[in-house]
């Protein structure tokens, strides 16, 4: 075939794909979203950074303590390269198990079941993707910082004012940049009340005997978002599922997804990649359990995005509407690797900000000479998520004029080249599809663009060494004593240390010895006599006053408004004594460092 065949074959072919246009860029921008935003979500402090610079204490009887962002230790499941073996074949093994159920028992049932199984993953997903785009919206709507006349504003919620940090005296009654509209005063108290009661907090906490026993502390937003995660789970399980809520579901699994695993090292998430490369193309070309799996469940485990109606055969007969998929794991597999790519150059740019000094202490070389020894200095960390509104309305101010955390932007040529590769591996994935009118396995594409472009990046910049060696695995350095001795409680009270996330999970769901033995151990004799032998007689009224539901407590719910000082110091009471009740709980109000832990098996 010589060039004029084959640039007409070609012009012909991108005149039957024209009409697709604007669905493959529906699908890729629909892919690129859960990714970039869920990989931004995921960065807190490297361990190549210090600890964020101590702020002065808030007074309790402030009314902007809910204000504040509560600083959480990101936790992430690291995954192994045991997992990397893992995965292919139970993907497999599962791949192959539904394809039977649905051939068996057809595919209504099949969705029935998995659509009240997935239920609970869908609306954590959803109230989260709900709850973080709202506090993204109002970021710019109610901000904390803004420009007036060239000059930086603060709001503050207890005076109703937004006041001037210049050192001038200037204060403005508008609760931010909507002063613009010259709004009516009437109008400006009810934006002050609503901002008031978004960002407030109130501490939640509920228990049913032997089933239920959480606290926690949440906002309006929180509350509503929830509401939302359930209304659409229920709507899609009782009444319909059109496309787009599908959608909804899978962006938001894949946001989460995104937020609480990592490969760990660019080496297992490449191991990952590489065997899941292979399993697609099995599952794909090899057999039909792909094609027919994705076509018969409709469950959020993918995306559908409608192509153009085409005529029906029968005259008077409506169009025939179909759909084009791509499944989530074609988004979440390549997201972890382009998040770790995120948190590496987030890693990296902390690096080279560290500095050396010489210590006063020494240290003997194997050949008996004493040697200088030298202390790194890291630079503190200053957290680059959140604040989008604030930052938006200051870019007009020089970056000296504005607050530390509002210029923190770090490069991200790893991500953006991991970025690229994706988009490239789509390309051609939708390329080969369009040509050949065959279901494409997407990872064929996707995986060689995206580790291509980070290892190809590494050698480029000359980082090979450096990003072979990362990990974002628990370390000692990067935890305090405190930090260190509550992970190795965790680890040592579930059972999952020298364990990959598979045998975790089957440790979690079938070793019943545990279980029994923890059941033995919170028996009520045993109950009794801890009671009698360290308990005083009032031990029932301290319960009740302490929050914690005694042992004749079926059903209790209790909301009440947050209190800083009271959360100081119920979080010093806890770490002197802590209850029962709650000492499997992580108390969200308790000062904790940002930071990202991931556990593995080598903690």
């Amino acid at each position: 075939m010589d060039f004029q065949q084959l640039a007409t074959a070609a012009s012909q072919h991108f005149a039957d794909a024209r009409p697709l246009l604007p669905m493959y860029l529906h699908l890729i921008i629909s892919a690129l979203f859960p990714i970039y935003t869920g990989a931004h979500a995921s960065l807190s402090r490297p361990s190549s950074a210090a600890k964020p610079a101590k702020t002065e204490q808030k007074t309790a009887d402030a009314e902007d303590d809910d204000e504040e962002e509560e600083e959480v230790v990101q936790k992430m499941e690291g995954l192994s390269p045991q997992d990397a073996l893992v995965f292919p074949v139970t993907a497999g093994i599962v791949l192959a198990g539904l394809y039977f159920l649905i051939k068996r028992y057809g595919a209504h049932l099949i969705n029935l079941i998995l659509g009240w199984y997935f239920s609970g993953v869908g609306v954590f997903s959803v109230a989260k993707l709900v709850n973080d785009g709202s506090n993204f919206a109002l970021s710019f709507l109610l901000p904390t910082y803004f420009v007036h006349k060239g000059k930086l504003f603060k709001t503050d919620a207890s005076k109703r004012k937004a006041v001037s940090q210049d050192g001038a005296a200037e204060a403005s009654s508008s609760p931010g940049p909507l002063w613009i509209t010259m709004l009516p005063n009437s109008f400006v108290d009810q934006i002050w009340s609503l901002r008031a009661a978004v960002r407030k907090r109130y501490t939640t906490k509920g228990y049913i005997h032997d089933v239920v026993d959480f606290k926690a502390n949440l906002t309006l937003i929180n509350a509503l978002s929830a509401l939302f995660g359930i209304g659409s789970v229920a709507y899609a399980n009782l009444v319909a599922k059109p496309w787009w809520l599908t959608n909804l579901q899978g962006f938001a699994v894949c946001y989460s997804a995104l937020q609480i695993m990592s490969p760990t090292t660019f080496a297992t998430g490449s191991l990952i990649l590489a065997g899941l490369f292979c399993y697609d193309i099995w599952a794909v070309f090899f057999t039909p359990l792909m094609v027919t799996v994705a076509k018969n469940l409709d469950q959020p485990i993918k995306l559908v995005f409608p192509r153009p109606d085409q005529p029906s055969a029968i005259p008077g007969e409506p169009p025939i509407r179909s759909f084009s998929m791509l499944g989530l794991g074609d988004i979440v597999l390549p997201g972890l690797m382009i998040g770790l790519a995120l948190r590496f150059d987030l890693y990296m740019f902390y690096l080279r900000k560290q500095t050396k000094r010489k210590s006063p202490e020494t240290t003997t070389s194997p050949s008996g000479t004493v040697e200088p020894t030298e202390d790194v200095e890291k630079a503190p960390y200053v957290s680059v998520t959140g604040n989008w509104g604030d930052r938006f309305w200051t870019s007009r101010l020089p970056a000296s004029a504005r607050p530390q955390k509002l210029n923190a932007s770090f490069p991200k040529p790893y991500f953006i080249a991991s970025m690229v590769g994706y988009v490239i591996g789509m390309l051609t994935t939708l390329g080969v599809m369009s040509v050949f009118q065959h279901a494409q396995p997407a990872l064929l594409y996707l995986v060689p663009g995206v580790l291509a472009s980070l290892w190809g990046t590494a050698v480029a910049r000359g980082e090979l060494k450096h990003m072979w060696e990362f990990s974002e695995a628990i370390t000692g350095e990067q935890l305090e004593e405190d930090e260190k001795q509550d992970a190795d409680k965790d680890a040592e009270k579930t059972g999952q240390d020298g364990q990959s996330l598979f045998g975790r999970l089957w440790s979690e769901i079938f070793d019943a010895s545990k279980d029994e033995a923890s059941k033995k151990d919170a028996s009520p004799s045993s109950a009794g006599k801890v009671k009698d032998a360290k308990q005083p007689p009032d031990a029932d009224a301290q319960d009740s006053k302490s929050g914690v539901p005694d042992t004749d407590t079926l059903i209790s719910f209790s909301i009440k408004r947050y209190s800083a000082r009271r959360a100081s110091f119920n979080s010093k009471s806890k770490a002197e004594t802590p209850p029962v009740a709650e000492r499997a709980q992580t108390p969200s109000d308790s000062s904790i460092d940002d930071a990202v832990l991931v556990e593995t098996d080598e903690a």
